[in-house]
């Protein structure tokens, strides 16, 4: 392509040489464009529109900042007494060890649905990913009242004289529950980077000898990386900014600690001081995914056409697998749906609760919906800039994005509270301020997807498109975004099955009148009136089934 423009080029001149009329008739040969890649060539509206999102998902730090400058001398005793050291470390050990587990099941699921042979991979696809949809505190219960002092396995096993199990309470609890409801965040961005990778790398390694295992570990694996950190990034700041599953199991974090400042003993500075370490430990955390991720290109060089990869046998381990799928799938989503089912069970008017969740299953779909789209839109410029023009500025934007992600939601709806009143009222308890929220809050869930692909695909497709004469605008919406779709499908489920259950921001925030399906089961929850909550609680897990498999099946068609 490149020689031809040139031959082109080079006649143009010659002709021009021989001839003054020819001159005077042909159009003038086009300016070179500039490289689509140059850091010091970034386009003005891309600039801009990466720093206005950036600026954004800031508002709940300047919130925090504003709050703790009122605390005064109290700050030094709030920050080295013990109480706040053992939050400290309970919150990076929980953290460090929910992160590495969802890790390593997320990346082996989206392996064996993605490259095996396994039997029913579509089915198994959808079913592993669907935990991602049940609320934390709603599956944390469910494990208490399955695994539990008095609860249904022991009284099982007391026919066999087992009168007490081991306390699930505190770590163990809160690290199984986060584990089995974080890592399909893993499982989806490992996918879509699997979809992204040419099959003929591994073919290449397994021609030379490799085992397929040995092609996975020494090939495979390491071009997985960017989608591997970055689902593991979007595990880590849900762990620290999770509160329902570390109250009800009893665990001391950062997250149970400024939500009794805030409500309990109404001290908010005391609980901005806790946030804002919080942003601390997030800051940390940013830095080593930064360097974890590196910069090595993950695209291919040379042309090709786009192939499905054949499966790769699974042999004696077929079984295995099997087993560890169902046994993940019976833990993760068969207890909860056991213990809500039998709720709905015990309530006799349940078909009438039914009928009543039909307005709210509406307003969930909604604002989920609008949510997606607005967090994948917000996300492409930062993406497009962090990954193809990539500079000290567009690396602190790409920070600023996740910040928010780690703090409560009661936080960030806390901090649109603050600013809504004083600076804009007509927004205050409306859509657009609860879109908003949503958008602070799971920008980064669709931003790490699209990172991920965009890394997969090779800039020169983009360069060559400018080479042509289209301006860096068309080339992102006619080149790069139909090659981001695999990531687009995945960020787009990953928002709107989070907004779906989202519950701080939803309360504070949300238009008078507006309930949603997370909304209804946490008040009918806190009320302990279980079966109520139950009929909303299953709505939740079928409408989340249905786009998952929608989304899904999508993603079988790109492939």
């Amino acid at each position: 392509m490149f020689i031809s423009c040139s031959a082109v080029d080079m006649g143009t001149r010659s002709a021009t040489t021989r001839s003054a009329p020819v001159q005077a008739f042909a159009s003038p040969p086009p300016p070179a464009p500039r490289r689509f890649r140059d850091p010091g060539q970034v386009p003005l509206w891309l600039r801009l529109s990466a720093l206005f999102v950036a600026l954004l998902c800031l508002l709940p730090v300047l919130y925090l900042v504003l709050r703790g400058a009122e605390i005064g001398s109290d700050l030094w005793s709030i920050l080295f007494r013990g109480r706040t050291a053992r939050i400290f470390l309970n919150s990076v050990l929980l953290t460090l060890t929910v992160t590495a587990s969802a890790t390593a099941i997320g990346v082996l699921l989206a392996w064996l649905t993605v490259r095996t042979d396994l039997p029913h991979r579509r089915f198994w696809s959808i079913l592993t990913c669907l935990p991602i949809v049940l609320p934390s505190y709603v599956g944390a219960f469910a494990l208490i009242a399955t695994l539990g002092p008095n609860g249904a396995l022991q009284h099982l096993l007391s026919v066999w004289g087992v009168t007490q199990l081991p306390s699930i309470y505190g770590f163990f609890g809160a690290w199984l529950a986060l584990t089995l409801f974080t890592y399909p965040y893993v499982q989806l961005s490992v996918r879509a980077g699997l979809r992204g990778l040419d099959p003929s790398m591994e073919e290449a390694a397994r021609s030379l000898g490799r085992s397929n295992l040995s092609a996975f570990r020494r090939v495979t694996l390491p071009h997985l990386q960017p989608a591997i950190v970055a689902g593991a990034l979007l595990v880590a700041l849900y762990t620290l900014s999770d509160f329902g599953a570390v109250s009800l199991l009893q665990f001391d974090a950062f997250t149970r600690a400024i939500y009794v400042h805030y409500t309990g003993a109404l001290d908010r500075s005391a609980a901005a001081i806790l946030a804002l370490l919080l942003v601390v430990l997030t800051l940390g955390i940013l830095t080593m995914e930064y360097r974890l991720r590196g910069r090595s290109r993950y695209y291919r060089v040379s042309a090709g056409a786009a192939r499905r990869q054949q499966p790769m046998p699974l042999g004696v381990w077929k079984v295995p697998a099997l087993m560890f799928c169902g046994l993940l799938v019976f833990l993760a989503l068969g207890i909860p749906l056991l213990v809500t089912g039998y709720w709905l069970i015990q309530d006799g008017a349940s078909v009438n609760v039914l009928r009543e969740t039909v307005t709210i299953t509406l307003n969930s779909v909604a604002a989920a919906g609008l949510a997606s789209a607005a967090c994948v839109l917000a996300a492409l410029p930062i993406v497009v800039y962090a990954v193809r023009f990539p500079d000290r500025h567009s690396r602190w934007m790409e920070r600023c994005v996740y910040i928010a992600h780690g703090l409560p939601g009661i936080v960030v709806a806390l901090a649109l509270v603050f600013f809504g009143i004083r600076f804009v009222p007509a927004l205050y308890q409306t859509w657009a301020m609860l879109i908003l929220a949503y958008v602070i809050l799971f920008i980064p869930l669709a931003l790490g997807n699209l990172r991920a692909t965009l890394m997969q695909i090779s800039p020169r497709i983009e360069e060559a498109s400018r080479m042509l004469g289209k301006s860096a605008r068309s080339t992102l919406s006619q080149i790069t975004v139909p090659l981001l779709r695999p990531g687009l499908l995945a960020g787009l489920a990953l928002v709107f099955l989070t907004c779906m259950k989202e519950l701080p921001a939803t309360l504070i925030l949300g238009p008078t009148g507006f309930p949603t399906l997370a909304t209804r089961i946490w008040s009918a929850t806190e009320e302990a009136y279980f079966a109520r909550a139950a009929a909303p609680a299953l709505i939740l897990v079928a409408v989340s089934a249905i786009s998952m498999w929608i989304i899904l099946r999508q993603e079988e068609r790109v492939s």
